[in-house]
Order: structure tokens, then C-alpha cells, then sequence
């Protein structure tokens, strides 16, 4: 076997590694999910530590939610993964890019238009994946999510997000693409730089843009009435100089019930988003005592569908006030600038990388690539198929990373005062979104970004600050 792989040429062996470390990771993948999975099925009965903080049928709900997801990701991965081999091993992307090829040909342009067939190509992929991804995206979210109570859209709805969102994203990604291919062809030999700098222009461009323009194309935005709550949030943001401009509500539960916060903007113009859901005062799957409509057949069909399948707590305005101070405590810390900083290092590692590999002709032999090589299929290769060892190793360092910063950005809220309030809201939080509070320790140090709940809790119930 060993002299059979030393045997074989350069391109052979890349191609065969290439293959050999993505099932590699898929199956590293499943054995944590298997581990994880042991404990859901195992731990029935509430944790004699938890008692205090979560009920034995929130438990259950959790449980069975998150027991249903780990299968889903499992059957969904597997697909991916063998979607993924037999597109490799049939030769789909030089397909795909004679294909691509075709189509322009047909409006009268030839192989020497690059850029033009690397567009078409990026949309026939992007098509693919759209709709090869359509059945599991429907079936996690007219399934698994509407089983337990949080899926609010109807399949009329998700299909013109869908299309909405496919729309969006070519119109983005078509331009900066032809671009990013424009610059790397004219840049010389120092054309990774202007093409890190380019890509770091448009991160801050849509970072900027994102709220305002793209995604009120999805959700509705509403600055937060005047009130004890705006107020609250005006105040703490002055009392840590944070430049607050704006708070806006968003329209979350028109989509799941899930709940989130987040701030956004740079420099001097920093806003702040809530979901509905986040907030008890203001979410409509928390309305209740209103006036009951009278009981006709009509009536009583229209109430099944449009009412809410998982009426959710939310937080109180204390709580909200917690978990801003949490948020703001990843800026207040530079843990934002020190992510920017960590994805820029990396990019231009990237680049240069690019730069020292495109030139090398076997690794476009390896994938199909006989005749020509593009520079978009260069791209392709190097960054999705070559960088993964790389890719891999960096994402666990960021989830390390991450933990580290919610731990400091928990303590920041705790030294504001509010540990009691982002203890309650942090449980809340935890039911609404029936997580689940037990974890196979490889499983969490693998893939949790956010500590588990009885650590944050744990800490957060530490030594006094006051």
C-alpha cells in the first residue's frame, strides 16, 4: 500500500490527501456528536445541580430538541460529505466551469473572457448549493423546529426568503468577486496586498451597511419607544462611554421564536438591535388576556396557524439591561477590534499563501484542471481544499478564544453590578431556547464557543465584587 502511494504522481496524491482529511474531519466530527449524543439519551432526569434552576419538563423539551437536531446534523452532514467526494471524484468542477464556459459562449464571449465564465460559474454553483441545501433547510425548519414550538413562518413565507436571500447575496457576491479576480489579474506581483486590503475595504463596507440596508430587506426594524427601557440602555452606554446612536427592535418572531442582541457600527455611530423575542414586554408570543375572537370554524382554523407554538418568557427589563452589559463588555474589552485584528492577520496569511501556491500546476491537474487555470478555481482549491488542515486547527483556537471572552465579558457585567440579573436572564435565555444544560466534555471543548451554562453560572455566583 505504501509503495502504491509513492507511486503516484504529485496531482494523485494531493487530490487522494485532499479526500483522505475531509472524511478525516467528518469522521472526528461524528464520533463528537456520537458522544454528545450518548448524553442526551442517558441523562433523563434533571442533574441534582440543576435543580434549582431548571424544571423537569423544560428539561425533557430540551433534551428531545437537542437529541433531534444532533440527528438531523448527522444525517445532513453525512449527505454533505458524500455530495462533496462524488462531486471531486466525477470531475463536477471543471464540469461546472465548461458548463460555465458554454453559457457565455453563447452571448458571444470566449475563453478569453476569464472573469465573465468565473461569474457564471460562481451562479451555477451557488444554484447547486441552493438547491441541493432546499429539502434539509425545509425539513430542520418545517420539522425539527416546528415539533418544538419555534418555527413561526409559513412555507409560503420561507420559500420567498429564500429567494430573497439568493437574490441579495449575488448581488453582493457577483461584483465583489469580479473585482477581487479584476485585481489579483492586474496586481503584479505584490497583488495579494491589494487584494487583502480590497477584501478588508468590503468586510468593513458591509459591516457597516448590513443593518441599515440588507437586512431590513428581511426583518422589520423599529427604533425602541421612548421609555425606562431606552433610558436604561442610554444610561449604561454613558456610564462606559459606549457611542450609542441608536436602539432598534427587530422583528424576529415573524421567523423562530429564538431570541438574540446584538450592536453593530463603527467608530462614533454604534447601534443597538433587540429581538422582540428577547423582550417580554414587547414579543407577540407573549401576549396574552386579550380579547378571544368568537369561535367560528373560520376563525378557529386562522387562530391554529397564526398562534404562537412556543409561548416564550423572554427577559424583563433588568435582565435585558444584563445581558446589554455583557454585549458591551465585548467592546469596552477590545474583544471586537481583537477579532478584526485575528480574521486580518489571517487573511493576508491566506493571500500570501495564495500567491506563493498559484502557480503551481499540479494542484489545478490534481482537480481537473488540465488545460487552463483560473483564477477563481485557484482560489477554490487553495483556500476551501489545500488551508484545511490549517482551517481546522483555526477554528478550534477561535473557539478557545471565544470562551475566554464571554467569561471576561460575564465579569465585565458582574463588575456593572448586575450578576443576579444576568444570572436569571442566562437561565431564562437557556429555557427559551430549550439549550441544554449537560455537555460530553470533548464535545464542548470541540465545538462550544460559549462556555456551558453551570460554568457561566458558576461564575458569575464567584467572589463579590462589592
Amino acid at each position: 500500500m505504501l509503495q502504491f502511494v509513492s507511486e503516484l504522481s504529485i496531482e494523485y496524491k494531493i487530490f487522494y490527501s485532499v479526500l483522505l482529511f475531509s472524511w478525516t474531519v467528518y469522521l472526528w466530527e461524528a464520533y463528537l456528536a456520537h458522544r454528545q449524543r450518548k448524553v442526551y439519551r442517558s441523562t433523563s432526569h434533571v442533574p441534582v445541580e440543576l435543580g434549582k434552576i431548571m424544571d423537569t419538563e423544560t428539561f425533557e423539551k430540551s433534551r428531545l430538541y437537542q437529541l433531534d437536531k444532533s440527528t438531523f446534523s448527522f444525517w445532513s452532514g453525512l449527505y454533505s460529505e458524500m455530495e462533496g467526494t462524488l462531486i471531486l471524484l466525477l470531475g463536477g468542477i471543471p464540469f461546472l466551469w465548461r458548463t460555465a464556459g458554454l453559457l457565455i459562449g453563447r452571448a458571444g464571449l470566449g475563453p478569453e473572457y476569464e472573469i465573465s465564465q468565473s461569474l457564471m460559474f460562481l451562479l451555477l454553483a451557488t444554484l447547486f448549493s441552493a438547491f441541493t441545501g432546499m429539502p434539509w433547510s425545509i425539513y430542520n425548519t418545517f420539522v425539527i423546529e416546528e415539533k418544538h414550538g419555534f418555527n413561526q413562518q409559513t412555507l409560503g413565507f420561507f420559500l420567498k426568503d429564500a429567494v430573497k436571500k439568493f437574490l441579495v447575496t449575488q448581488c453582493i457576491l457577483l461584483p465583489v468577486t469580479s473585482l477581487l479576480l479584476y485585481i489579483i489579474k492586474i496586481g503584479g506581483d505584490y497583488f495579494f496586498i491589494y487584494a487583502w486590503l480590497f477584501t478588508l475595504a468590503v468586510s468593513l463596507v458591509l459591516v457597516t451597511i448590513y443593518a441599515d440596508y440588507i437586512a431590513p430587506l428581511f426583518d422589520k426594524f423599529t427604533p425602541l419607544p421612548d421609555g425606562d427601557l431606552k433610558q436604561d440602555i442610554e444610561a449604561m452606554a454613558r456610564s462606559i462611554e459606549f457611542p450609542l446612536t441608536k436602539v432598534y427592535v427587530v422583528e424576529g418572531s415573524k421567523r423562530s421564536s429564538h431570541s438574540n442582541a446584538y450592536f453593530y457600527g463603527f467608530f462614533k455611530n454604534k447601534r443597538i438591535v433587540l429581538f422582540d423575542t428577547l423582550l417580554e414586554d414587547y414579543s407577540p408570543l407573549n401576549k396574552a388576556g386579550e380579547p378571544e375572537p368568537e369561535h367560528t370554524e373560520e376563525n378557529d382554523a386562522a387562530e391554529t396557524k397564526a398562534k404562537p407554538k412556543n409561548k416564550k418568557q423572554g427577559c424583563n427589563n433588568p435582565e435585558v439591561l444584563a445581558v446589554l452589559g455583557h454585549e458591551l463588555g465585548h467592546w469596552k474589552l477590545g474583544h471586537t477590534v481583537k477579532n478584526i485584528v485575528i480574521s486580518q492577520m489571517n487573511s493576508f496569511l491566506c493571500f500570501f499563501l495564495f500567491a506563493v501556491l498559484i502557480g503551481r500546476k499540479e494542484l489545478f491537474t490534481a482537480f481537473g484542471f488540465h488545460d487552463s487555470q483560473p483564477t477563481l478555481i485557484g482560489l477554490m482549491i487553495i483556500f476551501q481544499f489545500i488551508f484545511s488542515p490549517y482551517n481546522e486547527l483555526l477554528s478550534f483556537c477561535l473557539t478557545v478564544l471565544s470562551r475566554r471572552f464571554e467569561f471576561q465579558a460575564d465579569t465585565f457585567a458582574r463588575n456593572m453590578g448586575k450578576a443576579s440579573e444576568l444570572y436569571s436572564a442566562l437561565i431564562k435565555l437557556n429555557k427559551d431556547n430549550l439549550g441544554f444544560p449537560v455537555a460530553d466534555w470533548l464535545f464542548s471543548t470541540w465545538h462550544y464557543s460559549h462556555p456551558p451554562l453551570l460554568e457561566r453560572l458558576r461564575a458569575l455566583r464567584g467572589p463579590k465584587e462589592d
